[in-house]
């Protein structure tokens, strides 16, 4: 029963949706030194302008990952209470047909008839749980498509006016940036931009 369990923490937007390469149209210098930005860098022309976002704070704050998420645990408990209700009814019926059977209530015939249809129940939960858990996996799939394209459509409109060369994630749970200046963080700009694109699109939408 525990395998319809679905990792809700998957849906986690992973550092690799955050990373921007190459955003700036202008072209780059050659890197003089492996020195760590400082806020100067996010006013440079052509200095490897760096900024980055902390993951954490945006899956906390992004109202469209947090009703997906809501959604998911939703869908998710649906599948389990109704896996739970076909297996408490099968382990009924194979209760039952032990008493009778105890009891001399059942031919050899009626028994054996009896364990193949519990067998079959059985089969019919398995394969009725590999279905749920697929169908929810596949639904996680296209939801984190949808949020990496929701992302790379905000992250390239953003960078038209902001020039970065590269935009980072960092997050509390481990990332590759051994050391960040804080000056450099645009999480609250990034949050703030998709939440008030949402609210847009929903207003269009009338949803």
């Amino acid at each position: 029963m525990k395998n319809i369990s679905v990792v809700l923490g998957s849906l986690s937007v992973v550092g690799a949706l955050f990373f921007l390469g190459s955003c700036n149209n202008q072209p780059k210098a050659a890197p003089a030194s492996t020195a760590t930005p400082t806020a100067d860098a996010t006013s440079g022309s052509n200095s490897g302008k760096v900024a980055w976002v902390n993951i954490d704070t945006l899956e906390a704050k992004y109202e469209f990952l947090k009703k997906n998420q809501d959604d998911f645990k939703a869908k998710q408990e649906q599948m389990e209470g109704e896996l739970q209700r076909s297996y408490a009814q099968m382990q009924a019926d194979a209760e039952e047909v032990q008493k009778k059977a105890q009891a001399n209530n059942l031919t050899q015939t009626e028994y054996e008839n009896a364990r193949k249809r519990l067998d079959q129940m059985q089969k019919s939960l398995e394969t009725r749980r590999q279905a749920l858990t697929d169908e929810l996996l596949k639904q996680k799939e296209d939801f984190s498509k949808k949020l990496k394209g929701k992302l790379d459509a905000f992250l390239e409109d953003y960078n038209k006016t902001k020039h970065y060369d590269y935009i980072l994630s960092y997050s509390s749970a481990g990332s590759p940036i051994l050391y960040k200046n804080n000056a450099l963080e645009i999480t609250k700009e990034v949050i703030d931009g998709m939440n008030a694109q949402e609210k847009n699109e929903a207003a269009k939408t009338g949803k």
